[in-house]
Parts: structure tokens; C-alpha cells; sequence
């Protein structure tokens, strides 16, 4: 069985182009729009755990020792970029946290 070299370059083509198709669908990926709040962009739980490498729990010891400002706008909790780069200097910046320091209240009070 022989196959014709234009029977083949032609299916070769066909396969090129569909190559080139996903390609370009999955070349760049749609870059996810961030909601702004006072002209800023707000960061959500999920934006700060993957940034900060913490549990949500731990997102959640910081806003309520007071580190961590934030915003619920329906219902969902959002931080301010200028907030978390903010906290970002003053907490990570030093010596670093670890979780076992949050809950220690001499810790909290020496910051």
C-alpha cells in the first residue's frame, strides 16, 4: 500500500494548521481581571494564601489581631494592595512569623 505524497502532504498541512490553532488558544493565558476598590487593586483570601504561603486560618489570626486590614464588600473579604504591601514590610520583613508567634501575646505586643 503506497500512500501519494500529495495525499500526505496535504493531510500534513491540515495537521500543521491544527497545531498552530492551539497554539495560539493556549499560548497566553487570559489574564484574570482584578476587582479595584479606591482606585486599588483588591486582593481576596485565596490571592493572599497562594502570595503568603498560609492557611486561610492564618489570614484569618491576622485580621483579628489587628495586622491585617480589610474590606468585606458583600460578604467577601478583600484586602488592599497598599494594606497587604504594608503588612508584607512590617511583618515579613523582620525576623519573620511563624504561626506558633501569632498567638504568643508578647510577640504580638513587641510589634
Amino acid at each position: 500500500m503506497f500512500i501519494d505524497k500529495e495525499y500526505l502532504d496535504h493531510w500534513m498541512q491540515r495537521i500543521m494548521e491544527r497545531f498552530d490553532l492551539l497554539e495560539n488558544r493556549f499560548a497566553k493565558p487570559p489574564e484574570r481581571k482584578r476587582p479595584t476598590y479606591k482606585g486599588e487593586i483588591l486582593f481576596d483570601n485565596q490571592d493572599l494564601c497562594m502570595m503568603l504561603n498560609v492557611s486561610k486560618r492564618t489570614l484569618q489570626q491576622y485580621r483579628s489581631i489587628g495586622w491585617l486590614p480589610f474590606e468585606r464588600i458583600n460578604q467577601k473579604t478583600f484586602y488592599l494592595q497598599s494594606e497587604v504591601e504594608k503588612f508584607i514590610e512590617e511583618h515579613f520583613a523582620q525576623e519573620g512569623i511563624n504561626k506558633n508567634n501569632i498567638n504568643n501575646k508578647n510577640y504580638r505586643q513587641q510589634l
